[in-house]
């Protein structure tokens, strides 16, 4: 995020699975639509039995059966609600989600389906795929001064998931520096976002049963990307909405 500062990428442009990863583009698409007036952050959105899914979240053990629009993209981006995204994608619709990312720059980083738990050989074989390059160009975009991105910002910093690549930043007391989106899947460790002053994505992919090496490899990029990120000046205090 500071063009004086050099990259640090190594396969960059390497396609991988992004497991929750790929929910960014998502709320991308609602915080655009939002701040351009087309869509309502009060909307009640009501869910379908189909919407409800396993992995991750809090909607399967809630009795509400209808939530607004923001309240899903809170879900989406605070703990990974798999139905919540469900109900949002659904919505939204997936060629609109992936229209704004290839507007955004993003050609290789789309969605492709609805999250599934489990993921049968009839349907798509991810969620989403993605490269490094492009997730940490749109992590640097977020940190501009217009509404949407201050929005999606607000929503990221929310995200309860800090143990991949800010594992070792330290305690955030106020809770205003980190704002980032982490994906977890069977042979998949990603995460992308903004620590302080730094934009970065980190994207792992392995076989079945490596998930304790993915984990170990993103934590040691994570330490690469803190120490960066105490060469420049943090943000004076909590960015939130």
């Amino acid at each position: 995020m500071d063009a004086g500062l050099s990259a640090l990428a190594w396969r960059e442009d390497v396609e991988l699975p992004l497991a929750s990863v790929g929910k960014v583009l998502l709320l991308a698409e609602v915080a655009m639509g939002i701040d351009g007036g087309v869509l309502d952050p009060d909307e009640p959105v009501s869910l379908h039995d189909d919407d409800y899914c396993g992995g991750s979240g809090l909607l399967p053990g809630l009795s509400a059966r209808t939530w607004t629009v923001g309240d899903l993209a809170l879900l989406t981006a605070s703990v990974s609600d798999n139905t919540a995204t469900n109900a949002l994608l659904r919505r939204i619709g997936l060629d609109r989600v992936n229209a704004a990312a290839a507007a955004l720059g993003l050609t290789h980083t789309r969605l492709l389906d609805r999250i599934r738990e489990p993921r049968g050989p009839e349907h798509p074989p991810a969620f989403a795929l993605g490269t490094a390059g492009e997730l940490a160009g749109l992590a640097a975009l977020l940190s501009g001064p217009e509404g949407w991105q201050v929005l999606m910002r607000g929503w990221m910093l929310a995200n309860t998931d800090h143990g991949l690549v800010p594992a070792f930043m330290g305690h955030d007391p106020e809770g205003g520096r980190l704002a980032n989106k982490t994906g977890t899947d069977d042979g998949v460790r990603a995460d992308v976002g903004i620590l302080g002053p730094v934009a970065y994505a980190v994207l792992a992919s392995g076989p079945p049963g490596s998930d304790h090496g993915l984990v170990r490899a993103v934590r040691q990029a994570g330490a690469l990307i803190t120490a960066a990120s105490r060469t420049l000046p943090w943000p004076a205090g909590p960015e939130r909405g």
